[in-house]
């Protein structure tokens, strides 16, 4: 299952200007962390003639796994540990958004870290997400998205008792505007109808399950101009049903609770904000069945599928008419 190296990687007789009628779009692929299933996934993913055939690729990561990288950027050595591995996915992200921001690809779609190994690598970010916001300068927010529900996340990696603390107007406000601009960029979502998923029970029943979403909720839902806050055993069935094109969630496990139910295997984690489209699949490393050849690669085809969707969709509307 191991490609030659170097195979994928970007063709000079492809790498069009950005905006040409001949551009062909360039991914990057961050290998994740090397004790994971991300390179097993990658390489099926590749291999498949529906993801090979749309655009170039350009794999990141160490040496010493399921797929050689056309960047090298550490060696992965066996029973090497999660400090390592963490340290490992960490340059192939910083590499990876280096090689976005400077022009050479135009999008990167990222395998499964461990945040454990992240933090024990040396990097402090909570997540992906959190990462590739400081490197590349700007705000952001987590969308999982599949073709039954679109879910974003107004809080991500932080701990339950939390929330109530970290979800303010101000957090509600800034995720409804990310998204309504990502959705219309990427997505070609003009005016889409975002609706937000209530933090407590019922909404709070007129505040006798918590006051949060009557003083905090729903003053920013009106503000953002975004709908709810609804109860969050209707809103994301209604969503499905095609009222609303997205639902913020107020924390991290109702949201992806919501999706993973959904479209667990065929959803993608896109990151909002970014100057670059960055994907990923829904799934994480699954370091119990590496290495045995069992592991579905099906959202990775999703994630690169998607990136390059975005990617096309970003070319198209920059081409003059």
């Amino acid at each position: 299952m191991r490609p030659a190296p170097g195979a994928g990687a970007v063709s000079a007789g492809h790498a069009g200007r950005r905006g040409d009628a001949t551009h062909r779009p360039r991914i990057a692929i961050t290998l994740g962390d090397p004790r994971g299933i991300g390179p097993e996934v990658t390489a099926r993913a590749l291999a498949d003639p529906s993801v090979s055939s749309v655009a170039d690729f350009h794999v990141v990561g160490p040496t010493g796994t399921a797929f050689a990288p056309h960047t090298a950027t550490g060696t992965w050595l066996p029973h090497g540990g999660a400090p390592l591995a963490g340290e490992l996915a960490g340059v192939a992200i910083e590499r990876a958004v280096e090689m976005a921001l400077s022009g050479e690809v135009d999008g990167i779609v990222t395998a499964p870290i461990d945040k454990a190994a992240l933090l024990a690598g040396g990097y402090s970010y909570p997540g992906h997400t959190e990462m590739l916001a400081s490197l590349a300068g700007g705000q952001t927010v987590m969308m999982l998205a599949s073709d039954r529900l679109r879910v974003v996340l107004a809080t991500t990696h932080i701990a339950l008792s939390d929330v109530v603390r970290e979800l303010s107007a101000e957090v509600i406000e800034r995720t409804a505007r990310i998204t309504r601009a990502g959705l219309a960029s990427w997505f070609g979502l003009e005016n889409a109808r975002l609706a937000l998923c209530a933090l407590n029970p019922h909404a709070g029943d007129g505040g006798r399950f918590g006051n949060e979403d009557d003083t905090v909720l729903r003053p920013a839902a009106q503000k953002a101009g975004i709908l709810g806050p609804f109860p969050a055993d209707t809103v994301f069935v209604r969503a499905m049903r095609g009222e609303f094109d997205a639902v913020i969630a107020p924390y991290h496990d109702v949201g992806m609770t919501a999706i993973k139910v959904a479209s667990f295997g065929s959803a993608v984690n896109i990151t909002l904000g970014l100057p670059f489209p960055r994907t990923s699949p829904d799934h994480g490393t699954a370091l119990d069945i590496a290495g045995k050849g069992i592991a579905d690669a099906s959202s990775m085809v999703s994630a690169i599928q998607m990136c390059v969707e975005i990617v096309n969709r970003k070319t198209r509307g920059q081409r003059p008419e």
